[in-house]
């Protein structure tokens, strides 16, 4: 008996344990004799199907065991894969199914990187998933809704991708969900009823889609819900009552929807802890609830672009957190002198930044206690009021003010003089007042100003000289004033005035400065009513961003100078009303987007071209002009005299005229730029075969063109010639002539390398060939050139870095600077990927990138380049090239060729991630300021991603200023800093000094074109 009891319990034992092996085994995850070997055959193929340049998962081996993998987290007891971590390590790719493999995983972080295509459906397969983070990569396609099966689901977080259709119903079921972030996707339809399902929720932000209908009512019942970010939808109806009740709420934000109706007398009676209601662009209206007194922990109120009046009830005194008020864009007041009343409790707000009363309809007087709010106030704007009374001198306490904005009000008394002591200040508007006296000297003190708005007031006295040290200043306005004085050369000196000058109806004097000629980027000038005299400056023409141009009321005399037709941007042109005479230019009939030419009330005379402009009468006013023959036949001009017994006289202006007037502007305004398009000169004759497919031009001709190669007409300098800009043959085309030093060792070569170059290849980006010469000087010694496309607006060298010839420093706006990155790498890419064979430029740097009149790149000097062999590789073929040795540019060479290694496309890829660098923190390659070793790559480098703006280039972050809208502004910033960031990052993985790890151009393209886009808001 006791045999068989023994038996009998060792058989249950064995069964128990058989029992127990058989559910284990068929347990999630298990893996026989507790290995991970499922992990790593998965971890292995979602590596095969990522780009991953910096080389983060390259310790994903056999020779390392999985747990010590980059990124990679195993659970101490089965040694299984729990966490995936690769956020912020510049990984593209797709997310590979096999994801789902990983059954173990609790965690997912894939934020920040360049993932794209759909999120697998095999996520759901993780049932122990608690938080999935894909942020901030370009996911596209549906939101899975096998995501239902991760009822561990705590974080789901897939906000900033591309993903689209409605939001799942399947989601309902994840009912231990606290975070569900899907801000800025395309995603359609309502937010639906199942969300009221998720009691758990804490967080949802579905900012930044293309959501609509009304919120649920359900939404009430997420009692642990404590942030509500609805914003930039398409959501409409009342304002969602139901969040009323939800006690935990602290922020709230409904903004830039379609909501409508008045907001419920309690909105926060039940909200205890709220510390942000953003509301704006909307269409609320109604009056605001004096209820928002008792939100005593309120920091943000923002309730602008609304429709909403009446007196503003709010007891400022208990919301002593407060640091953003914004109410602009109302239509809030009674139009009666208590309306500001409220404006006294603000000083108890300490934490206050922001106040914005823009554009409501408040009265009375300006309180001189605004001189006791917060020292942290950064913006002010009271603009387009009914506020009078005087600014007070105690505004001077504000002293982190960045924005001051009291326009369009009924101001009076003066700018006080310690309106210099706001040293922060980047926008001061006070224009539309009755303000009087002199603008104070002090305001040369606010070096950090942006914009300056001084019209329709009753200014006296000159223009402060001081003003010239404002030199961050792009728009600067005293127009409508009383204003007296020459115009000061200080003035003329900002080269970074771009938006706008404008000094009209004034009464300045004396003459327009040859200075203007410094303003290369100015958009708007009107100098108009005044009492200007003297001739027109020449120096207007190097102007080549005006549209607009108004001088007009004045006292200016003689020609209209020929430059002016070489303002190609310009679309309204006014020098009526003044004493000028002469011809009207024939070349004014190129100004091919002229809106509107005003010539009125002068002393023209001769002949009216019928070109252009002039072709059409809408666009042109002539009247005043007695003198005036010829013209389109709808203009009614009588006709012009027989040009038979004048003929030697026309026909002696008709060469003297552009010879003279040529040669001046060409001795004395280097920097004027010629922007004139004529058909290339065909003077075909038989030469040598590379030369065939170009038509030949005589050394004659193009030392007629040069005016003998004279070194006022020398534009540029390289290592093989020097070029030189001319006006060649009948046609009188512009051209830029690069003269070959036969002397240089090598120089030859590079002549044939560049020709063969260009003989072979065809791109929008290039810069385009016209003729050649190869001949003999007028010493008989050999004579090589080539003639090219002459690029208005100079090299980005210019642009980027002041020279000795062109002292003034010209500013490139941010997607301009964009547009050009994207133009070079195109280029590249095309020479890499789509010349048969291949080519290799072995040149890139910012002299050898030139800009047309509408600011296009076009990449030039081809005397380096080399023709690879047909498997694209690094070996030269047998065309001739002077890639011999260490070739290239200092700082720009990739480091490789330093070794003897050839000349390869990767080369190029180094030498333009150096130049993507440079044109956006405005530092060469080698820089004075570089310590201890540093390059710009290694500094470019250290600075991602969280310090990229400390090392960008100033004059971009200067178009990050003050707007109209608070909140349209830090979101402009945040675009900013997120398109910097990633330009920055592709310049670095560009200039790395391992070869192996640089992106290909094909990449660049791709990565740049879409942080273009968006920057600028396109869905791509």
């Amino acid at each position: 008996m006791p045999n068989t009891s023994i038996s009998i319990s060792i058989s249950c034992l064995a069964i128990l344990i058989w029992c127990f092996s058989l559910l284990l085994i068929n347990s999630p995850g298990f893996s026989v004799g507790q290995t991970n070997e499922t992990d790593r055959l998965a971890l292995l193929t979602i590596k095969s199907q990522l780009h991953d340049p910096s080389g983060v998962t390259s310790s994903w081996n056999n020779t390392i065991n999985l747990c010590l993998w980059t990124g990679v987290t195993c659970g101490h007891r089965h040694q299984r894969v729990t966490e995936l971590n690769l956020s912020s390590q510049r990984i593209g790719g797709i997310l590979s199914p096999y994801v789902g493999n990983l059954s173990f995983l609790r965690y997912i972080n894939l934020a920040d990187n360049g993932f794209h295509g759909e999120i697998p459906q095999e996520i759901g397969n993780l049932l122990r998933l608690e938080k999935l983070a894909l942020p901030n990569n370009s996911f596209s396609g549906t939101i899975p809704t096998n995501l239902s099966r991760c009822s561990n689901l705590i974080y789901f977080h897939v906000g900033n991708n591309k993903l689209e259709g409605q939001i799942p119903k399947e989601i309902g079921s994840l009912l231990k969900l606290q975070t569900l972030a899907l801000y800025y996707n395309y995603l359609t339809r309502q937010l639906p009823d199942f969300i009221g399902n998720l009691s758990a929720l804490e967080v949802i932000d579905i900012t930044g889609n293309s959501l609509g209908g009304k919120i649920p009512t359900t939404l009430g019942l997420l009692t642990n819900l404590v942030d509500l970010n609805v914003g930039e939808n398409r959501f409409s109806g009342m304002f969602p009552r139901s969040i009323c009740n939800i006690s935990s709420l602290k922020w709230i934000y409904l903004a830039f929807n379609r909501f409508s109706g008045s907001l419920p007398f309690d909105i926060v009676v039940n909200l205890p802890d709220l510390k942000e209601l953003a509301i704006s662009g909307n269409n609320f209206f109604g009056s605001i609830p004096d209820s928002l007194s008792n939100a005593s922990n309120l920091e943000i109120l923002d309730l602008a672009r609304n429709q909403f009046k009446g007196k503003v009830s709010i007891d400022f005194s208990s919301l002593k957190n407060l640091s953003w008020l914004n109410l602009e864009q109302n239509n809030l007041g009674m139009e009666t002198s208590n309306d500001l009343d409220f404006v006294t409790f603000l000083p108890n707000c300490t934490s206050l930044k922001v106040l914005s009363l823009y554009d409501n309809q408040f009265k009375g007087e300006l309180p001189h206690s605004i001189a006791n709010l917060s020292s942290t106030m950064n913006h002010f704007r009271i603009g387009g009021n009914q506020i009078y009374g005087t600014i007070p001198p105690a505004i001077r306490n504000l002293v982190n003010l960045i924005a001051l904005t009291m326009e369009l009000n009924q101001l009076h008394g003066t700018i006080p003089d310690v309106i210099g002591e706001l040293k922060n200040l980047q926008m001061l508007s006070v224009f539309g007042n009755f303000l009087h006296g002199s603008i104070p000297s002090s305001i040369g003190n606010l070096t950090k100003l942006a914009n300056l708005e001084l019209s329709s007031n009753s200014l006296q006295g000159i223009i402060p000289l001081s003003v010239g040290n404002c030199q961050n200043l792009i728009g600067f306005d005293a127009s409508h004033n009383k204003l007296t004085g020459a115009l000061p050369q200080q003035l003329l000196s900002i080269t970074t005035l771009s938006l706008y000058l404008d000094l009209s109806h004034n009464l300045l004097n004396g003459s327009l400065l040859l200075q203007v000629g410094n303003l290369k980027n100015l958009v708007f000038l009107d100098i108009s009513g005044n009492q200007f005299s003297g001739v027109i400056p020449v120096t207007l023409s190097i102007c080549v961003s005006l549209e607009y141009l108004n001088i007009s009321r004045n006292f200016f005399h003689d020609i209209i100078p020929l430059s002016l037709g070489f303002l190609k941007s310009i679309k309204l042109l006014d020098v009526s009303c003044n004493n000028l005479s002469g011809q009207i230019p024939k070349l004014l009939d190129n100004l091919s987007f002229v809106e509107f030419l005003n010539l009125s009330y002068n002393h023209f005379e001769g002949e009216v071209p019928t070109k252009g402009v002039f072709s059409n009468k809408a666009k042109i006013s002539l009247q005043g002009n007695a003198k005036l023959c010829g013209g389109i036949d709808e203009l009614h001009l009588p006709s012009c005299p027989s040009k038979g017994s004048r003929k030697p006289k026309i026909t002696l202006l008709k060469v003297l005229i552009p010879v003279v007037v040529s040669c001046f502007i060409l001795s004395s305004c280097l920097t004027i730029v010629y922007v004139q398009r004529r058909r290339s000169i065909r003077k075909p004759i038989d030469t040598s075969p590379m030369e065939k497919q170009f038509p030949m031009v005589s050394y004659a001709e193009l030392s007629k063109a040069t005016c003998e190669f004279s070194p006022s007409n020398m534009i540029g300098q390289g290592s093989y010639g020097s070029v030189y800009k001319g006006i060649l043959g009948e046609d009188e085309m512009i051209v830029a002539v690069k003269v070959i030093n036969l002397k240089q060792k090598g120089a030859f070569r590079s002549f044939v390398a560049e020709c063969e170059a260009l003989r072979n290849i065809r791109h929008r980006n290039l810069i385009k060939i016209i003729t050649i010469c190869s001949s003999i000087d007028s010493k008989g010694v050999d004579f090589k050139a080539l003639v090219f496309e002459y690029m208005e607006n100079g090299s980005l060298e210019d642009w980027l870095h002041q020279s000795n010839d062109h002292p003034e420093v010209f500013k490139l706006s941010l997607i301009q600077r964009v547009n050009i990155a994207i133009d070079v790498a195109s280029t590249i890419e095309y020479l890499h990927h789509h010349c048969q064979p291949p080519m290799v430029h072995g040149d890139i740097k910012p002299s050898n990138v030139l800009l047309d009149n509408d600011m296009v790149a076009h990449v030039g000097d081809f005397g380096l380049s080399k023709f690879l062999s047909s498997d694209h590789l690094d070996t030269a073929s047998e065309t001739p090239s002077s890639s011999i040795g260490i070739k290239g540019t200092v700082g720009y060479v990739a480091p490789e060729y330093g070794i003897g290694s050839e000349a390869s496309m990767i080369g190029d890829v180094y030498s333009f991630g150096i130049l993507l660098l440079e044109m956006f923190t405005g530092k060469r390659p080698i820089d004075a300021t570089f310590s201890e070793g540093l390059t710009l790559h290694e500094i470019a480098k250290m600075a991602l991603p969280e310090k990229v703006m400390e090392i960008i280039d100033p004059s971009i972050l200067m178009e990050v200023m003050a707007n109209n809208s608070i909140i349209q502004e830090d979101r402009r910033r945040v675009k900013v800093e997120e398109c910097l960031n990633a330009i920055i990052r592709t310049g670095v993985l560009c200039s790395t000094e391992s070869p192996f790890e640089r992106m290909e151009m094909r990449d660049v393209v791709a990565k740049l074109c879409h942080t273009r886009e968006t920057f600028l808001g396109r869905r791509v």
